[in-house]
């Protein structure tokens, strides 16, 4: 079938996007968006359907594919044949519209735009078939459907999500125990798929986590397990995609902090938290928590609700930007910073 059908090469982030698509993951997308999708997401963070979905999900392709509607195509990964796709759409993207629209810019120092751009602006829209699926790690990844029969298995009923795609700092740890203090269990659930330059490597922060949990936290009641998608830094309409992607994944709670998915200064640090009073109840609820820091005259970590406002002058703001810094030049970041025995690890990343 490879050999009579034409053949479109994809990347590795496509690769793990159509298999979030076969996996109900990306659920209500059904396949790569055509053009009526992509623009209904883009203007109205809603599907034609009316269901709310905040990120287009493209096949973006850097020259006009020859083909049409109803044709079927073979999706190529490292020249093997991965997927097969029913073209429902071939069209052409306004790229800078696209990203002005999604990313709130169209700087290319914006990581996801300059990603967007280089794509190119042909693009392919309609379901997939996976014929090979990439191997997986059953201790790191599960599907929607074995999350869903973990959480059961557990008799977790109130499971709280926690997004990362960074290896976890104090600010975050504290973020995990007040999931715990609200919920049944804490599904602690890093990006796997590609990130900034700057970023941790995926495997640091996954070790960083085992070594956070198994140290440091109820390890009967912290699951971390990985979504194998990439970051595209989109801040507000990322917390939501965030979101309705963890639903999917059984979680009845989703943990949104300062800057959620943000970059740089792309984004007032609180757009994540105000999306969400322009939408619809998602099925799932949304913490929002405000900055977390250490302060010295309250005696350790705290909050912008739980630090009275005298002490502000006082606070240590935590960032991985900071503690990343100070492992490249060589120094140790101070325990109000990141647990010392995660250094070791976090060194790995350097």
């Amino acid at each position: 079938m490879a050999e009579t059908l034409p053949q479109v090469t994809i990347g590795e982030d496509e690769r793990l996007d159509l298999e979030n698509l076969a996996t109900g993951a990306f659920h209500p997308v059904r396949g790569f968006m055509t053009r009526e999708e992509t623009l209904s997401v883009a203007q109205e963070m809603r599907l034609p359907s009316g269901e709310v979905w905040t990120i287009p999900i493209l096949l973006q392709l850097q020259e006009r594919p020859r083909v049409d509607k109803g044709d079927q195509v073979i999706l190529m990964h490292r020249e093997k044949p991965v997927a097969l796709l029913q073209v429902e759409d071939a069209y052409e993207l306004d790229l800078k519209a696209l990203a002005r629209q999604v990313f709130g810019t169209e700087s290319e120092a914006h990581p996801g735009v300059r990603k967007l751009l280089a794509k190119g602006p042909y693009a392919l829209g309609g379901r997939v078939e996976v014929l090979a699926w990439r191997p997986r790690s059953a201790q790191l990844e599960k599907t929607p459907e074995e999350m869903r029969a973990f959480f059961r298995e557990k008799g977790w009923k109130r499971v709280v999500a926690f997004q990362t795609r960074n290896a976890p700092h104090r600010a975050h740890e504290y973020l995990i125990r007040l999931g715990l203090e609200l919920a049944d269990g804490v599904l602690v659930h890093p990006i796997l798929g590609a990130k900034k330059e700057d970023d941790f490597p995926t495997e640091v922060i996954v070790k960083a986590y085992q070594a956070l949990i198994e140290g440091f936290l109820p390890r009967e009641r912290v699951a971390l397990f990985g979504l194998a998608t990439p970051m595209r830094y989109a801040g507000p309409r990322e917390a939501v995609f965030h979101a309705l992607v963890r639903k999917n994944f059984g979680a009845t709670h989703f943990l949104v902090g300062r800057d959620h998915a943000g970059v740089g200064d792309f984004y007032d640090p609180y757009a994540a938290h105000r999306i969400f009073d322009q939408l619809p109840p998602l099925g799932i609820e949304i913490i929002k928590v405000g900055a977390v820091f250490h302060c010295p005259v309250c005696g350790g970590m705290a909050s912008e609700r739980t630090c009275p406002e005298g002490h502000r002058e006082k606070r240590l703001s935590i960032s991985m930007t900071k503690v990343r810094a100070l492992l490249r030049e060589g120094k140790t970041p101070p325990l109000e910073l990141v647990r010392p025995e995660l250094l070791p690890v976090l060194r790995e990343g350097f």
